[in-house]
Parts: C-alpha cells; sequence; structure tokens
C-alpha cells in the first residue's frame, strides 16, 4: 500500500474523470485528494474518523487507473485501506445496521427474495423505518422473477470446443436469473460445455468494497475450493464479480491460499471475452428487425479489467444492430455494489445523469455487462417515465438466435 501511495505524484489527471469529484466539486472527493488522506492517517497525522466521510464516498470505478500517467494501481489502495479502517472507526449504529443486514442478505440468494419481499412491508410502514435503511426500500423492486435453476453441467452442442465453469452470482440470481440462463444457452450452442459448481458462493465483492476483510476471505476460500482445475476457464457474467475474483490474491495476501488465489485470477475471464476468444460458431440470424442499442460500459469491465471491446463486437455480430455510443462512458452510473444504498443523494445525481445521455440517444435498448448498472438504471428509467429495457449483452445475443419475425403492417 505504501508503494502505490508514494507513486501518486499529483498530477490531477483523475480529477477530470472521478465521478465523485465531478459531483461534489472538492479535492478529498477526488483520487489524488483520498490517497492523500489515507498517506496522512498511515502516518498518523490524521484521524480515521476525518478521513472516513471522503474515503465512503469514492465509488471503487477505478476511472482514475487509466487516466494516470504514473500508473497508481488505485484498486490496491482503497479497499486495503477500507478493511485497516472497519476496525478503527466506529460508525453510527444506523449505518452499522445497513451494513449488516447487507452483509447478511446480499451475498446469500435465499435470503435476499426474503429481504426484497419484506421490503413491501417495510415501505407500507415508510414513516416508521429509521432514514439509514430507507435507501434499501427504494432500491428493493417490487417483484422479483422466478427463481430459476441450471443443471451441474450442460453439455457442448456439437464437438464440444471448451469447457468452463459459470460462477452464477448472488443478488443476480434473485433480480435477474435469465443472465445465467442466456448464458449457458450461448456457450452450449457455440461449443462450449458449462459446468456450474456445486459449492459456490458469493464472488466478496460487497464485503471487500465496504472493508470486511474476514468475510471476503471467507468467500474467496470457498471460491477456490468449489472451481475445479479441469476447465478451461472460470466464466464470470457480472463486471463485479469478475473484478473481485481478480483480486483474489490481494484479498488472500498474507496468507497460506495466496499463491493458490494468485493461478485462480489468471483463470478468471468475462463470458464476452471468452465468446471473443473461441468465437461464434453459430452465427446469431438477428433481432427480426433492426434496433438500436446503446451499451454502457460497466466500470468493473471496462476500468477495472479492461474489457470495452469484446462486448460491442458481439453485439456488432447480430445482423440488423446499430451500436450507440454514450457520452463520457467511463462515468460511473452510481450503483457500484452497495454504494446506492451507503450514498443514495451521489448515486441517485449519477444514475439519473447516465439514464437521461442513454435517452438522448434515442436508442431502443441499452445493454450493459453487470447486474449492479441494470438494476440501477431500470430503476433511473422508471422514475423518468421510460420503458427503454435494460438488458445484459448476453441476454441480447441470445435473444437474437430466437429472432421474432416483423408484423405486416396492415392498411
Amino acid at each position: 500500500m505504501a508503494q502505490a501511495v508514494q507513486s501518486c505524484v499529483h498530477c490531477g489527471f483523475c480529477l477530470s474523470v472521478c465521478p465523485t469529484y465531478a459531483e461534489l466539486g472538492q479535492e478529498m472527493d477526488s483520487p489524488r485528494g483520498r490517497i492523500v488522506l489515507m498517506k496522512h492517517v498511515l502516518e498518523g497525522k490524521l484521524t480515521w474518523e476525518a478521513a472516513q466521510p471522503h474515503i465512503d464516498r469514492c465509488l471503487g470505478c477505478l476511472a482514475c487507473e487509466p487516466s494516470c500517467p504514473s500508473g497508481v494501481p488505485y484498486h490496491t489502495l482503497i479497499s486495503p485501506f477500507r478493511a485497516l479502517a472497519a476496525s478503527r472507526f466506529n460508525r453510527p449504529p444506523a449505518d452499522k445496521l445497513r451494513r449488516w443486514l447487507s452483509g447478511q442478505t446480499i451475498p446469500y440468494p435465499s435470503r435476499f427474495r426474503l429481504a426484497i419481499q419484506a421490503a413491501g412491508v417495510g415501505r407500507a410502514m415508510r414513516p416508521l423505518v429509521p432514514h439509514a435503511l430507507q435507501s434499501m426500500l427504494d432500491l428493493a423492486p417490487a417483484c422479483v422473477p422466478a427463481a430459476q435453476t441450471w443443471p451441474s453441467v450442460t453439455p457442448a452442442r456439437g464437438e464440444r470446443r471448451a469447457r468452463v465453469a459459470l460462477l452464477t452470482g448472488c443478488a443476480q440470481q434473485v433480480l435477474d436469473p435469465d443472465i445465467n440462463t442466456a448464458t449457458i444457452e450461448v456457450l452450449a450452442r457455440n461449443g462450449v460445455e458449462v459446468v456450474i459448481p456445486a459449492r459456490q458462493g458469493c464472488c466478496g465483492g460487497l464485503a471487500w468494497h465496504t472493508g470486511d476483510w474476514d468475510a471476503a476471505r471467507n468467500f474467496a476460500r470457498r471460491n477456490l475450493d468449489a472451481f475445479p482445475a479441469d476447465v478451461d476457464a472460470i466464466v464470470t457474467n457480472a463486471a463485479g464479480c469478475g473484478s473481485t475474483m481478480h483480486e483474489y490474491h490481494i484479498i488472500l495476501r498474507g496468507t497460506p491460499d495466496e499463491a493458490r488465489a494468485e493461478a485462480f485470477r489468471k483463470r478468471v475471464v468475462d463470458v464476452t471475452v471468452f465468446l471473443t476468444r473461441v468465437g461464434l460458431r453459430e452465427k446469431p440470424p438477428g433481432p427480426g428487425s433492426p434496433q438500436r442499442i446503446a451499451y454502457q460500459d460497466a466500470c468493473h469491465l471496462a476500468q477495472a479489467q479492461n474489457v470495452r471491446r469484446e462486448p460491442r463486437d458481439l453485439l456488432r455480430a447480430i445482423p440488423g444492430v446499430q451500436l450507440l455510443e454514450l457520452p463520457d462512458p467511463h462515468i460511473c452510473c452510481g450503483s457500484a455494489g452497495s454504494y446506492n444504498l451507503d450514498q443514495p443523494a451521489i448515486a441517485h445525481s449519477l444514475g439519473e445523469k447516465k439514464a437521461k445521455a442513454v435517452l438522448a440517444t434515442g436508442a431502443e435498448i441499452l445493454a450493459t455487462g453487470n447486474i449492479g448498472c441494470l438494476t440501477q438504471l431500470r430503476s433511473r428509467f422508471a422514475r423518468l417515465g421510460s420503458t427503454i429495457p435494460v438488458r445484459h449483452t448476453i441476454q441480447i445475443l441470445r435473444d437474437a438466435y430466437h429472432p421474432v419475425p416483423p408484423q405486416n403492417s396492415k392498411g
């Protein structure tokens, strides 16, 4: 951590790309400013309490990393610092309760489903709900899709070209399980056998990004044990999950599992990257009619994993698709794991700006690669009165394999 702090030369290139600096206009709410705060805290020149509000307001979107000429690995600073702060900073009881509830529900699909159902009761009793918990009520969907299950092994169609293990996620299983169904279908259709490890669990991202190092390590170890070695890749379809799994060597640094985590993370790959590598053996016939699709870069896909080209190439491979780009694609939508629970005002502002930017393109569909982004933007569109569908890239590709014939006009 010290080496990363010292590598910052305070040039200010990060200021123009930082969402919280753009929102708040304060040096301390920029990457450069936060690095100074962390340095002063670690040197004993500043209290943890003084720095923590600004550290909490960081989205962890990592837009600062590609813009940094010194190559400061900001991701190796923010989450470890939050983990160190967890035992040194005493949060208000309501904040502790909200973080505890999030940590005890979201990573566990059955609990999370029950929590969303309970949110309906909470909304009816909103005046009695503590203010710190009301952001949870605001973001909980009114209903969730029916639960889906997947076979432990889905064979490849035709000649097998590869064999992968799929992380099914936790929140995604509840909020949009069809993303996993679409992932399995598209992979199998293109000659990839898909294994669903039975003992897998949450990637640990929620715990890691909120400073719960012990929980993050437990989730990481569980997945190290669960995923088999005899696969060509460990495939993810949620940007936040993939990014976290790429950081298992940081989460488990200094433990006996560090070397195993280092080997594990090198096998993790986003589904769009894997499909691009093996190539689409079966080209989709198209959506049935031309479609204008806007693509939104999920931060932990574009910035954290440097995956930008592959989702776009897959969408362009669908006949009849016109791909539309958004202005300022590096600016976060405001989801950022549990950020929209912990910092609802900033998240609301960022989400509304992103949603309006999408609508300005005239797109018929929004594509993205992370369940947090999908949930955040669906909520923002609903508040703006828009019915534009928000879909995962892999869902759009799957749907293109089942085109709906255009209806003949009458008259």
